[in-house]
C-alpha cells in the first residue's frame, strides 16, 4: 500500500506542477509573443534591410526616424543576421526571416570578411567598398561566428558551416591563447598586435583581456558547437566556462569585473573596480545553456549563479519600480542609474532560467516585475521598438537602432522566454 501512496503522491505532485506551468504560460506567453510579433519583428523586418548596398541600415533616431544609412559594424550586422536566421529556426514567418537573414549573411561573407587574411573588419561605409576601421578584434570577430553558426542551424546549408568552421580555424591559429587560456583580442588587419600604446576597438591596451568579450566569444562557441560538433570546438567552449565561472569572478565580492591582463590577472584600478549588474545576470544563463551543449552539468555552479544574483540584486535592482540600474562601484548601490534596454533583456531571460533550475519564486517575482517594466516604460508601441535607456527621472533617452543597438538582446530575450515558457 504505502508503494500505490508514493505513486500517488508523485502523480499528484507532476500534475500541480504542469498546471503550475501552463498557469505561467498563459500568463507571460500571450505578452511575451505580443511584443515579439507587433513591436520588435515588424520593426526589423521593415526598416533595416539595405536593399540598395546589401547587409543592414541600423541608423535611427528615438522617435524611429531614418538618420541617413549610417555605417555598417560587424557587431550588429552580424546581431542582425542572427536575429532573423533565430526567428526562422523558432518557426517564425520562417522564409521571410530566412531571407533577411541570407540579405545580410551575404553581406558579411562579401564586404566584411577579410579575403587576404581571414577574419571580419570592425566597420565599413554603407556601401561596404571603404573599410573604415579594418582592424580585428575578437569582440566583433565572436558576432560573426555567432550569427553564421545560427544562420546554419536555421537553413542547413553546409556551405554556411564550411564557413563558420573557417572562422572557427582563424580564430584558433590567430588569437587562441595556448598559455594562459581564452584569447588574445586586437589585432592589426594582418593579424599582428599592434603596440601596447595603442587603444583597442574596446577601448583597452592591445593586451588586455575582457569578459565581455569571452562572455560573447562563449555564446558564440556554444552556437557553434552545436553546428559542428567538432571536439575542439568543445575544448574551447569548456575553457570558456572555466573563465567565465572562475577567472572573471571576484570570489570576495560575488560579482564579476570586466578587464584583466593577458594571464587574468585583474585590473582594478581606476574606474575598473565597477560591476556591470547586466553582464553579470547574462553571464548567469549564457553560462547554463553552454553547460548543457557541452553536455556537463550545470548544478556544480548553481552556488556561483545565487551569489551573482544577490550581488546585483542588492546593489543594482530597483524594488519600487523594477528594472536593473546600469552598474556601480565594488559593494556600494549603482551610482549609473540609467535603465538601459539590454540590461532588461537579459534579466529576464536569467530570471526565467534561475527559476527553471531553483523553482524559488523570488525569481518569477523578479521576472514578473521587470517584464512589467519593461512592457510600461522602455518600449515604443507607437513607433515601435525600445527605448534606448530609461533616465532617473523617468525620462527616455538614446536611439532606436545604431552601431551597438539592433534586435539582437530583446529579440533574443522574447525568443528564449517563450522557449523556457514552452
Amino acid at each position: 500500500m504505502r508503494t500505490v501512496s508514493v505513486i500517488a503522491a508523485c502523480l499528484v505532485g507532476a500534475s500541480l506542477c504542469t498546471a503550475q506551468e501552463a498557469g505561467l504560460q498563459a500568463k507571460f506567453a500571450p505578452r511575451l509573443e505580443k511584443i515579439l510579433a507587433q513591436n520588435i519583428s515588424p520593426f526589423w523586418q521593415t526598416k533595416s534591410l539595405d536593399r540598395k548596398h546589401g547587409g543592414y541600415t541600423i541608423n535611427f533616431g528615438p522617435r524611429s526616424e531614418p538618420r541617413g544609412e549610417g555605417t555598417k559594424m560587424i557587431v550588429t550586422q552580424a546581431r542582425m543576421v542572427w536575429f532573423f536566421a533565430r526567428m526562422a529556426r523558432a518557426g517564425r514567418d520562417v522564409q521571410r526571416n530566412l531571407d533577411a537573414a541570407e540579405h545580410g549573411y551575404r553581406f558579411l561573407k562579401e564586404k566584411m570578411w577579410d579575403p587576404d587574411h581571414g577574419g571580419f573588419y570592425w566597420e565599413v561605409d554603407a556601401t561596404g567598398t571603404r573599410k573604415l576601421r579594418p582592424r580585428k578584434h575578437l569582440y566583433g570577430q565572436s558576432f560573426g561566428l555567432y550569427a553564421v553558426s545560427e544562420y546554419y542551424l536555421a537553413r542547413g546549408r553546409k556551405d554556411v558551416l564550411d564557413f563558420a568552421t573557417r572562422i572557427f580555424d582563424v580564430l584558433e591559429s590567430r588569437s587562441h591563447d595556448k598559455t594562459h587560456g581564452g584569447y588574445v583580442e586586437f589585432f592589426n588587419e594582418d593579424w599582428t598586435v599592434p603596440p601596447e600604446n595603442e587603444i583597442s576597438y574596446m577601448g583597452t591596451r592591445p593586451s588586455a583581456k575582457l569578459m565581455n568579450t569571452h562572455l560573447h566569444l562563449m555564446e558564440a562557441m556554444t552556437t557553434f558547437y552545436r553546428a559542428s560538433k567538432l571536439p575542439r570546438a568543445r575544448e574551447r567552449l569548456i575553457e570558456l566556462i572555466a573563465i567565465q565561472s572562475n577567472a572573471v569572478v571576484r570570489k570576495d565580492l560575488g560579482a564579476c569585473t570586466d578587464r584583466y591582463l593577458k594571464d587574468w590577472t585583474p585590473i582594478l584600478d581606476g574606474d575598473a573596480a565597477r560591476v556591470s549588474y547586466g553582464h553579470d545576470i547574462e553571464n548567469v544563463w549564457l553560462l547554463m545553456d553552454a553547460c548543457e551543449a557541452a553536455g556537463i552539468p550545470v548544478y556544480p555552479l548553481m552556488d556561483l549563479f545565487k551569489a551573482l544574483w544577490q550581488y546585483s540584486l542588492r546593489h543594482g535592482y530597483d524594488p519600487s519600480a523594477g528594472g536593473f540600474f546600469d552598474s556601480g562601484r565594488f559593494r556600494q548601490a549603482a551610482d549609473r542609474l540609467n535603465k538601459v534596454w539590454w540590461v532588461q533583456s537579459e534579466a529576464i531571460v536569467s530570471a526565467l532560467y534561475m527559476y527553471r533550475f531553483t523553482h524559488d519564486p523570488l525569481y518569477l517575482e523578479i521576472f514578473d516585475k521587470t517584464l512589467h517594466f519593461i512592457e510600461t516604460r522602455l518600449i515604443d508601441w507607437t513607433n515601435g521598438e525600445w527605448h534606448e535607456f530609461i533616465k532617473p527621472d523617468g525620462s527616455v533617452g538614446g536611439s532606436k537602432a545604431h552601431a551597438w543597438k539592433a534586435g539582437y538582446h530583446n529579440g533574443r530575450a522574447m525568443i528564449e522566454c517563450l522557449r523556457l515558457l514552452d
